[in-house]
């Protein structure tokens, strides 16, 4: 299962309903933070979501609005939450300014936390046993910037009734098989895998891109994904704006949806001069299923299960916490 909230939708500059771009990924113990533009800190508090656990920081880019947040956030971290460290990743560039940014707010030798600045590069970044996070290169501007995507790896269901026809106990005997090692009974029975493990089955994907400025080179990159959030700053009726400053309309948004045989597409920083009605009256044409996010939008990704959308507030305010 993944959890997607976003904790500002707006495109450079904030509305009075939309923060700067940023948007915290959930899955099982990881906590990813995507962008920090300004105001993030204070979208986290009302979101009722918390710092804790909140030290993994990824950048699609080094512009001001994706960024500015993270001198606040450091502070706050470093004088009051007790963070022990805030590990940043991004493209060289990004994290120079960064790095310029938290001396402005810390000035020499004032920083009580360790900062960790990781420069990635296409390709995987970190992966565990259930787990991938992958890097890709984004076009924008002349930019060095990056799209992630956060993927369960296959995984083999394990059969019970099978184990049970073949005598195999409840217990770490059936982990061994899992994990793909064959057991041996006290019969003198050898038990392959194969014998109780289902066809593979593959795991959820779901694929961020922040700024774009085109999509016919992002295809294989969203291709199968389960939820695509990509941003959707213009219409048509200024595509040569868009194209002018590097992003996307809403219609090249909802292309790469269906080019990509997406499931689920979530548009989000959104020029402050449109509303949503005005992106979906463009996306929904093409991809009818198309949703613009809201700052403060929860969407739960669960497998074979229809794309679930709450406002995180309304769990905060019912005593409830959001899982990852």
């Amino acid at each position: 299962m993944f959890e997607l909230i976003f904790l500002g939708t707006s495109a450079s500059a904030p509305s009075v309903q939309r923060g700067l771009p940023s948007a915290l990924i959930l899955h099982r113990e990881y906590r990813f933070l995507v962008d920090c533009g300004e105001g993030t800190q204070r979208q986290i508090l009302r979101s009722g979501l918390g710092f804790k656990r909140l030290d993994r920081i990824l950048l699609t880019h080094g512009h001001l609005d994706h960024i500015l947040g993270l001198g606040g956030l450091a502070s706050t971290f470093g004088r009051w939450e007790a963070m022990e460290a805030m590990e940043i990743y991004g493209g060289t560039w990004a994290l120079q300014r960064v790095r310029e940014l938290m001396r402005v707010v810390f000035g020499a030798g004032e920083m009580r936390m360790r900062m960790g600045y990781h420069v990635i590069a296409p390709g995987v970044l970190m992966e565990d046993d259930l787990f991938r996070l992958r890097v890709f290169p984004v076009e924008h501007r002349g930019t060095e910037a990056f799209g992630f995507s956060f993927e369960e790896k296959a995984r083999r269901p394990f059969l019970a009734e099978k184990a049970e026809a073949l005598g195999v106990p409840a217990g770490p005997i059936r982990r061994d098989l899992v994990a793909g090692r064959p057991i041996t009974l006290p019969d003198g029975r050898t038990i392959r895998p194969d014998d109780v493990l289902g066809e593979e089955v593959p795991g959820l994907k779901l694929v961020f891109v922040g700024d774009a400025g085109r999509v016919d080179n992002l295809v294989a990159e969203a291709q199968d994904a389960d939820l695509l959030a990509i941003e959707a700053t213009y219409t048509e009726e200024e595509a040569a704006v868009a194209a002018d400053f590097g992003h996307l309309t809403a219609r090249q948004a909802a292309w790469l949806g269906r080019a990509a045989g997406v499931k689920s597409l979530v548009l989000h920083h959104v020029s402050r001069r449109y509303n949503s009605k005005q992106i979906l009256e463009e996306a929904v044409p093409i991809f009818p299923e198309a949703i613009v996010a809201k700052d403060f939008d929860l969407f739960r990704l669960v497998k074979q299960k229809p794309l679930e959308r709450e406002d995180v507030r309304q769990r905060a305010a019912e005593g409830d916490t959001v899982r990852g």
